[in-house]
């Protein structure tokens, strides 16, 4: 259970993170009006101007929150980097469309004739907290008894499976290695598909048949699918003793493939 338990921590971490951004964001937006949250500032633990800029802390905190969405919410990833990335269709920078990444560029707006900023930094100031708010969506789910905690645990039961597969390539054993790395790559396929609700007709899919259906749902890409194909030929290599053995480095591409596999396609 430790990635279970590595989640909840990460997860703690990321949201006290977050909301000591929050109010530096708001203290370089309009350092005036805060005069009077000082003590409260303080009160985060460590001096929260010694995290001044937004900047040097943001980027850090992004990549990671990124990463735990796309495993334990994945459908609220788009959103969470909608609120970073410049819309593709934006013509003109305005309130609705200023975002994130212009606010750590330092972007202002303004016009000839026009008293103050038509949109500045502080239009980011939704955005970020739009973001932080999904980091505690995922806390609210991950504590929810309606959450399935099993692919955490397999997680940790793949991680054991792979570690002893390399074990057994380092001893020699080339076939009983890529055979488990085989069923730890057919039954994170399997996974995936449910994941997406993608049906599987037969009674005893394979790891083609697994990615097949995932290619036609638009799932994976036509170079995943097959470096996917590509892995499966290697385990049936390991599984049927007919013609050449496996060889040490295709059972370590093998093993490596399906970690990768496992940390990237969800």
């Amino acid at each position: 259970m430790k990635n279970l338990e590595q989640y909840k921590d990460d997860l703690e971490r990321l949201i006290a993170t977050g909301e000591v951004l929050e109010l530096v964001m708001a203290y370089e937006c309009d350092p005036e009006a805060l005069k009077n949250l000082e003590e409260e500032l303080r009160e985060r633990g460590e001096n929260v101007f010694k995290k001044l800029p937004f900047s040097a802390e943001y980027q850090a905190w992004y990549s990671e929150a990124g990463a735990l969405i796309r495993q334990l919410l994945p459908d609220r990833l788009d959103d969470f980097t909608s609120y970073y990335e410049k819309p593709k269709t934006r013509k003109e920078v305005t309130y609705e469309s200023y975002r994130i990444s212009d606010y750590l560029m330092g972007l202002r707006i303004t016009r000839t004739g026009f008293a103050g900023e038509i949109v500045g930094p502080s239009a980011a100031i939704p955005r970020f907290r739009q973001q932080l708010a999904i980091v505690k969506a995922v806390k609210q789910r991950f504590e929810s008894s309606l959450f399935d905690i099993r692919q955490l645990v397999q997680a940790d039961l793949f991680d054991s499976e792979l570690e002893a597969a390399k074990a057994l390539v380092k001893n020699g054993f080339l076939r009983a290695a890529g055979a488990v790395a085989g069923v730890v790559m057919e039954s994170h396929l399997a996974q995936v598909c449910q994941n997406h609700a993608i049906p599987i007709r037969k009674k005893k899919p394979t790891i083609g048949d697994f990615n097949n259906a995932l290619k036609e749902a638009d799932v994976i890409d036509l170079p995943r699918f097959r470096l996917n194909q590509h892995l499966g030929d290697i385990r049936n290599l390991c599984d049927h003793k007919r013609g050449a053995d496996p060889t040490e480095e295709q059972v370590n591409g093998l093993v490596d493939g399906v970690m990768k596999l496992k940390k990237t396609l969800f």
